[in-house]
Order: structure tokens, then sequence, then C-alpha cells
């Protein structure tokens, strides 16, 4: 064949004594479908990815083991520094039980409160409130009587564990009463703690200490909360409002409907009594306390915080009055095997959502947020282990921030 007219991809190409051969296999497997098997030569490139692959497969699988065995030592044997620990994958020892309601708040009380506090202060958009900072999960409390659950029905689901109608007080559907944690708490030992700045006989706080029928039957909590119980006593110390609930209705301030007088049955009672500024100061925020003790510090409700601050030299803050528990709950303790249940409400969220009055609202959620901040400093402090659960009950009010 002539030079010129050698086919153009056949220049310089070599070659090979085997090409008849290939060519025919592969026709053969175009005819029959089926791949030709030609031998593979696995060199050293191959070989090492492969042990590449194999060393970092072990390697994952032990640290994953390392990971699993380290965690279930931890929490089987791993010792606290007040001798609390773990045991067939229950806790042991002694330690602290915290738990905070911010009644009547919901996600857009949040939000409205942090927009609120950024815009005041100058503060950054992305700067966010100590709450924020622990948000897990949520809480399901729906009562069995309507859709939109109320404080007695939440708290109820709160302390109980079970679920009842709006209104009742730590009794079920059919009026029996079912047992608290806070019930719980106290026959295995521990001390136990209310601070509010409602009523003390209000929802919220009446769930955790007392069984009646209906929230509105707060004479009969009030008796209840000082004493007059089926368990006997089972609170060490209620700081909040509601005087009025304990005084007879003989004397001035009272809005009981007979004359006992609970103040002198809480005093019969082992009580000591705080009703005034200069009382609580005195409790030198827990260091001065004789437990058991009975602070009202408000004929009904303690004001608005956006108000309370206006009239510091009469009623205490939340934040006071959380971290005076606290430290009169651990001192109590010092020498107990047993720690405390402390329960504390940012209760007046609630009435601002009734009210439909934002400006309260705000203030009330920073007021909850600072003592949240004061319990989780307490907790980081103290050598004895302790656990903090903050939860709302419902939404109040259908607070909404949109255009």
């Amino acid at each position: 064949m002539a030079r010129g007219d050698e086919p153009l991809l056949s220049q310089g190409r070599p070659s090979s004594d085997h090409s008849d051969e290939r060519s025919v296999e592969e026709e053969d497997a175009l005819l029959t479908g089926q791949k030709t098997q030609q031998p593979r030569n696995y060199g050293w490139a191959f070989w090492r990815e492969v042990g590449l692959f194999a060393w970092a497969l072990i390697a994952t699988v032990l640290v994953i083991l390392f990971a699993v065995l380290y965690s279930h030592q931890q929490q089987t044997s791993k010792p606290t520094p007040s001798g609390g620990g773990w045991k067939n994958g229950r806790p042991t020892g002694k330690r602290n039980l915290i738990f905070m309601v911010s009644d009547g708040m919901g996600p857009t009380s949040l939000s409205l409160t942090r927009s609120f506090r950024q815009a005041e202060t100058g503060l950054p958009i992305d700067d966010v409130l100590v709450l924020d900072e622990h948000l897990i999960g949520s809480s399901r409390t729906r009562s069995t009587s309507s859709l939109v659950t109320d404080s007695a029905a939440g708290a109820t689901a709160f302390s109980c564990g079970q679920k009842s109608y709006n209104g009742a007080i730590s009794v079920l559907p059919n009026h029996d009463p079912c047992g608290t944690v806070l019930e719980a708490a106290k026959r295995a030992g521990y001390m136990t703690g209310l601070v509010v700045t409602t009523r003390i006989t209000d929802a919220t706080p009446a769930c955790f200490a007392a069984h009646v029928n209906h929230r509105e039957e707060e004479d009969r909590i009030a008796e209840q909360e000082v004493g007059e119980h089926p368990l006997g006593r089972v609170l060490d110390l209620m700081l909040g409002g509601g005087r009025c609930h304990f005084l007879p209705n003989t004397t001035d301030g009272s809005c009981r409907n007979d004359d006992r007088d609970v103040v002198d049955l809480a005093k019969r009672n082992g009580f000591s009594y705080v009703n005034d500024r200069k009382g609580f100061d005195g409790l030198n925020f827990g260091s001065n306390v004789k437990l058991p003790l009975l602070g009202l510090f408000a004929s009904t409700d303690i004001p608005y915080e956006v108000d309370r601050r206006n009239m510091d030299n009469v009623y205490p803050s939340l934040d006071e009055m959380a971290r005076t528990a606290l430290g009169a709950l651990k001192s109590a303790t010092e020498d107990s095997d047993k720690g405390f249940f402390l329960m504390i409400e940012g209760s007046r969220i609630d009435h601002a959502g009734h009210g439909n009055d934002p400006v309260a609202q705000v203030h009330e959620v920073l007021a909850y947020d600072t003592a949240f901040a004061s319990v989780l400093d307490f907790l980081d402090q103290d050598d004895v282990e302790g656990v903090l659960v903050g939860t709302s009950d419902h939404e109040t009010g259908g607070l909404a921030t949109a255009r």
C-alpha cells in the first residue's frame, strides 16, 4: 500500500503479536453478550489502597468501641465530689433538683423579649438570652377537659406525671389525689421548697404540695401547704405572695372566707415567718434562715417586675428569692446524705399574657432569665451533683410579632 493510502490512525502505531487474538475475543464478546475474561495484574498501588482501607476500617471500629466503653464506665462508676454516681444505670448518692417553670411563656415571648433587649441596650442582633442557650425540647401538658391547658392541669402534669382537667390541683379526672414529685422527695428525706411571684397558693405551686378539686380553693391550699396535709408537712420553705389567704377574715388584708389564722397554724407547725422586705433582707440570702420558713411578701401577687423594680425597698425580686432559697436549702442539707427539691416559677409572665401587656411580659421574661442564670451559676459552683429542669406549662394571650 502506498504511504499516502495508509489509514490515518495507523501512523506510528506499534503492532501487536496478539492483536488478531484480541480481535477475535472482542468479536465473540459482542456476539455472545459475555465479557471477555482477561487476567488482572494487581500491582503494589492496588494492594497499598487495600491496606489503607483496611487500616481505616479497623481504626474506626476501635474508636467507636472505646467511646462506647468510656461512656458506659462514666455512667456506671464515675464518682462525683459529693459521693454520687451511677449503679446499674441508676443515679446514686446526694443530689439536688431545681425545677423552673416559666408560666404562660411561649416561643414568641422569647422572641419579643430578645428583640426588646437588643433594641433597648444596643446589643447585636445575634445576642441571645440565657434561656436560648439551653433550649432542648418541649413538654406535653395537655388538659383532659380542654384543648387549651390552664396552669392547674399543666402543673399537675409536671408534678404528678399524669394529665387532668383544667382547674385540678394534683387530682385526677375521677378526683383521686395523685402523688407529686415534691411529696416523693420529702418522703425520701430531701428538703423541699417553692419560690413564686404570684400567690404561694396559686395553681402552679399548689400542684406540688396540695390536693383539691379546683384551683379556686386557695384557703384550703394554704392550710395544706403549712402542714394540714394527708402526709403531714411536706414543705420546708415557701417564698412568694398571697398573704391574704393566710390571715383570718377578722383582720385587715384578709381574703379568706373564714376566721382561721393560717400564719398561726404555720408557726405551731414549726415555721418561722417573714412578711416584709426588712424580714427578707434579714435572711441574708439563705445564710440566716431557720427552716421551715414561710415568707409572704405581698397581700396577693408581687407586682410586675416593670413596677416592682421601682419598689425594690418593698418587694424582693424573683432572682433574690431564688438565690435565698438555694442558699437556705444548701445550708440545711450540708450534713445530710440527701439533697433538696426546689420549684421556682416565673409566675407573672402568664398574667401579662392574659392582660395582653407586652411591656410587662418582656420584663417578666427578663426577670425569669436572670433567675435562670443564677441557678446555673449555683449548680456550677456547688460541689453537690445537681440537675436543672426548666419548662413552660402553656402559652398565654396568643402573642404574635408578625407584621
